[in-house]
């Protein structure tokens, strides 16, 4: 018998969190915690309106499997009882988490995946004018990855700002769908002889057309527009040639260590991403770092606390969970 309890948390930001849709002071996530007696599993995710989701809503999805669930749900029902999404990966991470400890072993032999070793972790700045940005890129030095949160405002500018105050950091620019189609060829242009890694998700999902995108030295990485496997043909063909894989977005472990290896297939570049959320949402993602191309696991970092046993960073560098953390 499993007993599931269901908590939901508030997470104090580190100052405002800003992109171009929302200016957060703080973040609310939803923990599932699975017990048998014995043994207990763990699971965090971050409800997101831009998806519809809501703590509330989560919830409501999460409590309506609770027969099920303490009756014995096993992964594999979990994957066809909920949609992709926040609620089913909370639990699908949760489970991994249960079934490890029972076995007395690792999700990473569970799966099975590499161990996960310690990898360099980007770290974000939030949206603000484009000197505010550059004080911050400055204040990040010991960061070598930073990724740039812009919007239609003066987003080249602060592109330029950044890479002027830090020459020697490599950049992911996230326009977070705040790029006017019109406007992205110029766009291109005028960034594409700078230091930058990815751009990523520079317009709206689901408006994008075959061959949309620009073709040159920067890849386009899709964000809001991949959620889950289904996804991959068409981004192709508009364009993208990386994706930033989310457990929130794609349902939990189980259905990202399927999706990143099928994007590396496939040609793509990958990114390890997240929500901003604590330590806890990030370790499940961490244990799949040997598929990723780009680690984008800061959630933490830009919190002004974190839960209990949480994720080691040391000047960008992120290490693996601890048993006592998850997995």
């Amino acid at each position: 018998m499993v007993h599931l309890l269901i908590t939901q948390k508030v997470w104090p930001v580190a100052g405002t969190f800003r992109i171009a849709r929302s200016a957060l002071t703080e973040i609310h996530t939803v923990w599932v915690t699975l017990t048998d007696g014995h043994y207990q599993g763990r699971g965090e995710c971050r409800p997101y309106a831009r998806y519809g989701d809501n703590v509330e809503s989560v919830t409501a999805e999460i409590e309506a499997l609770r027969p099920r669930i303490e009756g014995g749900m096993r992964l594999r029902e979990l994957q066809f009882a909920l949609p992709p999404g926040p609620a089913r990966n909370a639990l699908d991470c949760a489970m991994w988490d249960l079934e490890a400890k029972r076995q007395g072993t690792s999700v990473t032999a569970l799966l099975p995946a590499p161990p996960p070793q310690s990898r360099q972790t980007a770290f974000t700045l939030s949206l603000d004018t484009p000197e505010g940005m550059a004080d911050a890129a400055i204040a990040a030095k010991q960061y070598p990855l930073l990724k740039i949160k812009i919007g239609h405002e003066h987003g080249l500018e602060c592109v330029r700002a950044v890479y002027a105050a830090r020459p020697d950091a490599d950049l992911i620019v996230d326009a977070n769908e705040a790029i006017a189609p019109d406007e992205l060829h110029n766009f291109y242009d005028q960034v594409a002889h700078l230091r930058i890694a990815l751009i990523e998700q520079p317009i709206t999902a689901g408006t994008e057309r075959v061959g949309q995108l620009p073709q040159g030295p920067i890849p386009f990485c899709a964000d809001e527009s991949l959620h889950t496997v289904d996804d991959l043909a068409a981004l192709s063909s508009f364009g993208y040639r990386a994706v930033n894989v989310k457990l929130d977005k794609c349902g939990g472990l189980s259905a990202a260590h399927a999706l990143m290896q099928r994007a590396k297939a496939d040609g793509f570049s990958v990114m390890a991403g997240c929500m901003v959320a604590s330590s806890l949402a990030m370790a499940p993602m961490m244990i799949l770092e040997s598929y990723a191309d780009y680690i984008d696991l800061d959630g933490p970092l830009l919190l002004a606390k974190d839960c209990e046993d949480g994720l080691v960073y040391d000047k960008g560098i992120i290490r693996p969970p601890s048993a006592a953390l998850w997995g």
